[in-house]
């Protein structure tokens, strides 16, 4: 009893308010399993802004599909992908804005119909786009590459002159900026490209911040897409070593390949709560 007869409150602090009172509530929540959902968990659970639930891609959830897309190029009706596709190849660079706007088109088949193996070939719409999101990319290397060509354009260096003291010049440049350009390549165009591929909006292929958040909150299934897609093209051009005319068909699959694994990447169908679930706890 208290002080003028009131009674105390079988639980101490029973209207704690603010930041204590979500602290001691968060002990109370239980999922479906009763098992205790810590604070993160929760937290992790709201939606940003009040929208709809969207929850986190999981490598777990994408890895088989990944596995499989080293199988995807041989699904479905292939033959006559592979035909023209390896011509097309050949053909390089003139061909270039075909062949990405076919790779565009494979990723979006790949994310609607996944098992019906690659579209068929014709010229699609969209390769401009991805060429120029390409050159955006490169631009800022290509300059910084001729600087450094020219700071190494030392003939007591190298010792040579001429034109093969350019050569040698030149491959010192892009050895130098090929990994921080690949790097760059595969933090911003795989989740870029899926969204475009699905959403067919030029906008959504340069909006490469929304490309890092992407990477920042997807990295585990990220990582495991770029993990597919570097040895798709490690193997695409390990096959020049068969007298480099494997080199043409091996480049055609690592476009496949990627395009699969890029595929694995769109949030298109995650967005969507699925019917029948209970809202999350706030």
């Amino acid at each position: 009893m208290l002080h003028r007869g009131r009674r105390r409150h079988k639980r101490p602090h029973p209207r704690l308010e603010g930041a204590a009172a979500a602290l001691r509530q968060r002990d109370r929540v239980l999922d479906s399993d009763g098992h205790r959902l810590t604070a993160a968990r929760v937290r992790a659970q709201r939606s940003p802004r009040g929208g709809a639930y969207v929850p986190r891609a999981r490598a777990g959830k994408n890895l088989n599909r990944i596995a499989e897309s080293f199988g995807w190029p041989f699904h479905g009706r292939w033959r006559q992908p592979w035909l023209i596709g390896v011509v097309a190849i050949l053909f390089l660079p003139l061909t270039f804005v075909p062949v990405l706007g076919y790779a565009v088109a494979a990723v979006r088949a790949a994310g609607e119909q996944p098992g019906h193996g690659p579209p068929p070939w014709r010229l699609y719409p969209g390769g401009h786009w991805v060429a120029l999101a390409l050159l955006l990319l490169t631009a800022p290397f290509v300059l910084v590459g001729i600087y450094i060509s020219n700071a190494v354009h030392i003939a007591a260096f190298w010792q040579s002159n001429g034109t093969l003291l350019d050569v040698e010049s030149f491959i010192a440049a892009v050895l130098i900026l090929a990994l921080p350009w690949g790097v760059v390549v595969l933090l911003l165009m795989p989740h870029a490209t899926a969204r475009y591929a699905a959403t067919q909006r030029a906008r959504d292929l340069f909006d490469f911040a929304s490309s890092l958040r992407s990477v920042r909150r997807d990295f585990s299934a990220w990582n495991v897409a770029i993990a597919a897609i570097v040895t798709a093209w490690a193997i695409g051009l390990a096959c020049a070593a068969l007298f480099c005319v494997g080199v043409v068909p091996g480049v055609f699959y690592a476009i496949l390949v990627s395009a699969n694994a890029t595929a694995a990447l769109s949030t298109k169908s995650s967005e969507r709560r699925p019917e029948g679930t209970d809202q999350p706890a706030r």
